[in-house]
């Protein structure tokens, strides 16, 4: 018997770490997959009622591919560029740096340090440009997982709620409900504020001449689209307008665009309005929502940005459960070790 139950465990194991091997490639993907989701379950609700579940996950689909697809396409466009312009700047950078009248040693170390990162630089380039085909695969999982999240979702809900023990269910459903209320809480944040973002963006065009009417509303549109990638966020759109104005030699406005662009579009707003926002929504303190996103990044990447205040959530519904049962017991204890009172005299 006890055999038996180690060849079990062991089996167990290795296809526990077999399925993680094959799956964990694939994590961020599923995660914004069921995220995005999440966030749809609105609108899907609604069509479905009309169309059907499936053909309302579908029809989200196709929009999430056509919408996705131009903006992939836009970022692709725009990392080659951006990639090559690098590089070529740091090539004039360093060519420019070795004509200068410096000391040998200087000049000589200046020189290994450019024949050691010159060549990093154009592999790592390189190797981002040839793994297109992991990003069309990602990104195909990560429809999949769109489709699938929201055509199933009952029986997704259904399932979660049946996989609930029976001795702690209560538990179970404050975890749950805690999990609901914080998402949402960061879907809205994230949505509201890519919004006002756009729009300061926009007229932050406008305000400091940097475009017309038209391009001022694609720039704000780009800036809340990219908005929704930590990468890139809505620094960008900025940043290159300070750029055309330094170029041209409008170091004023270039530095008016920069610090409205800072302060009120991106980065300032991630990290001041948005967990005041969450915060709000899930009755948590800003501190605790800003070192759950910060750190949540920083240990889990993109997805850290969710995951971290969620588990920070997570971990006071925890603490309250345990604190709950610790002052349930006390009581116990305290009549336990009450001194007994004297036993009346029979004759008194």
């Amino acid at each position: 018997m006890r055999a038996e139950l180690i060849a079990w465990t062991a089996a167990v194991l290795i296809i526990t770490y077999l399925a993680w091997k094959t799956v964990s490639p694939l994590i961020t993907p599923i995660f914004f997959g069921i995220v995005l989701a999440y966030a749809a379950y609105p609108i899907h609700r609604r069509l479905s009622g009309r169309i059907g579940r499936k053909k309302s996950a579908a029809a989200l689909t196709v929009g999430t591919v056509g919408l996705g697809g131009a903006v992939t396409f836009e970022l692709l466009l725009i990392s080659v560029k951006v990639a090559s312009s690098f590089y070529d700047s740091i090539v004039e950078f360093f060519d420019w740096l070795m004509s200068q009248p410096l000391p040998p040693e200087v000049l000589a170390f200046l020189e290994r340090f450019s024949d050691q990162l010159i060549p990093r630089v154009s592999e790592y380039i390189s190797h981002e440009t040839l793994s297109l085909p992991l990003y069309i695969l990602q990104l195909l999982v990560f429809l999949l997982t769109f489709y699938y999240s929201l055509a199933y979702a009952e029986e997704i809900s259904k399932q979660i709620h049946l996989s609930l023990p029976r001795k702690n269910r209560e538990l179970g459903e404050r975890i749950l409900e805690s999990l609901n209320k914080t998402l949402g809480a960061l879907v809205r944040a994230w949505l509201v504020l890519n919004v006002i973002k756009g729009v300061l963006m926009t007229l932050g065009f406008l305000i400091f001449g940097v475009s017309d009417l038209y391009t001022a509303i694609v720039a704000g549109f780009l800036t809340f689209l990219f908005s929704f990638i930590p990468l890139f966020e809505g620094w960008m759109i900025w940043l290159i307008a300070a750029a055309y104005f330094a170029m041209n030699g409008a170091y004023f406005h270039a530095a008016g665009i920069a610090l409205y662009g800072f302060f009120l579009v991106s980065p300032m707003p991630d990290y001041t309005i948005r967990p005041m926002m969450v915060a709000k929504d899930t009755d948590l303190d800003e501190t605790l929502v800003f070192i759950g996103m910060i750190g949540g990044t920083w240990a889990m990447g993109v997805k850290g940005l969710i995951i971290g205040p969620i588990v920070l959530n997570l971990l006071l519904v925890l603490l309250k459960e345990w604190k709950r049962v610790i002052s349930g017991r006390e009581p116990l204890r305290r009549r336990s070790q009450a001194p007994s009172k004297p036993a009346p005299h029979p004759g008194g």
